[in-house]
């Protein structure tokens, strides 16, 4: 991982600093970029809201070999992870001699070597939307797609490219709506209404996740519009600065929506023991964005593949040293 985190700070300069702890210190500020809109504070607070947890330690059990496959949305997953929809190689990432193309093309094949799944982004340059439609194509439709939410004709546009991958299951960053780096294009997208995302749904066959849940109140519409999964987060802090953490509000949204959907939550997630906190904090799987943007920079696709390696092996060590003995049943004991 060294020789990656180094190969990437090469090709990331000006964009990305690789720092040794990705929370949004050095980068404050940088949209586009990697950084936090505004002062950070939404980054900065994703990385402390998780750093405030604290595991009770406990050993004196049977755990050997802890259960880290399980199954979301219809998808086998070695564990519960999907690498999160980010796009924008050259000018997010700088990337040096890294295409958009080889560069999505690294996280969905990586992930699926793997056992995981891959998501793609969305946005301006039209480059970003084709070549995660392409990877996830060349991967037999393992993978899956993000739609940002524009205007009716564009979006519905992109949704039907996206059920050409062969993907089961598509998502929309509602998150985005305000990104900066979209304004400043002239492209901006919006907020949707519960009708909205009805439309959306009765439009075709795929399973939908809905990115971008911050409160009860959006998580419960989500559910009211049929969505089978939501993703509590406040797009990496890159959006509107000051919100809480994801793993402050992940608790009280999922206990809203019981048993009914699927979980997800990103932020600030950074290692195999973060996986398993918000596990025990209430979510049946989570999203990983930054830092696989910087394993496929720095090594394309071994980069990925050994960045999935390590967060597994970081998994089962913090499971072990928790008496956790599958990750489809994570107890919020666990916790301090």
């Amino acid at each position: 991982m060294e020789a990656i985190r180094k190969s990437a700070r090469e090709k990331m300069k000006g964009y990305c600093r690789v720092c040794p702890v990705c929370n949004g210190k050095a980068c404050a500020g940088e949209v586009p970029g990697m950084g936090g809109l505004g002062t950070g504070s939404a980054f900065h607070a994703n990385l402390e809201a998780l750093d405030s947890v604290r595991f009770n330690m406990k050993l004196v059990h049977g755990v050997k070999a802890p259960t880290t496959d399980t199954e979301l949305l219809g998808l086998s997953l070695a564990m519960p992870l999907l690498a999160a929809p980010i796009g924008g190689v050259s000018f997010n990432m700088g990337g040096g001699d890294v295409s958009e193309g080889a560069y999505i093309d690294a996280i969905v094949a990586g992930c699926k070597e793997k056992g995981l799944i891959g998501c793609t982004g969305d946005g301006v340059p039209e480059v970003i939307h084709a070549s995660g439609n392409d990877a996830i194509k060349k991967a037999g439709g393992h993978g899956i797609p993000f739609i940002k939410p524009w205007e009716e004709k564009e979006f519905f546009d992109k949704l039907e490219k996206a059920e050409a991958t062969g993907a089961t299951v598509f998502g929309v960053d509602i998150d985005a709506a305000g990104l900066v780096t979209l304004a400043k294009m002239g492209r901006p997208v919006t907020p949707m209404t519960v009708s909205d995302l009805e439309k959306v749904m009765k439009a075709t066959s795929m399973k939908f996740i809905l990115k971008g849940v911050m409160t009860v109140h959006d998580a419960l519409c989500a559910k009211e519009a049929g969505a089978e999964a939501i993703v509590v987060s406040n797009h990496g802090g890159r959006v509107l600065d000051s919100t809480p953490g994801t793993a402050e509000v992940l608790p009280e949204i999922a206990e809203a929506v019981g048993a009914e959907m699927t979980v997800l939550v990103d932020g600030g997630i950074r290692s195999g023991g973060d996986i398993l906190k918000m596990l025990a904090l209430g979510a049946h799987g989570v999203m990983i964005g930054r830092p696989f943007a910087i394993a496929a920079v720095g090594g394309l696709q071994q980069g990925v593949e050994t960045y999935i390696e390590t967060l597994r092996t970081q998994l089962i060590q913090a499971m072990v040293l928790t008496g956790t003995d599958d990750v489809n049943r994570v107890e919020s004991g666990i916790l301090r």
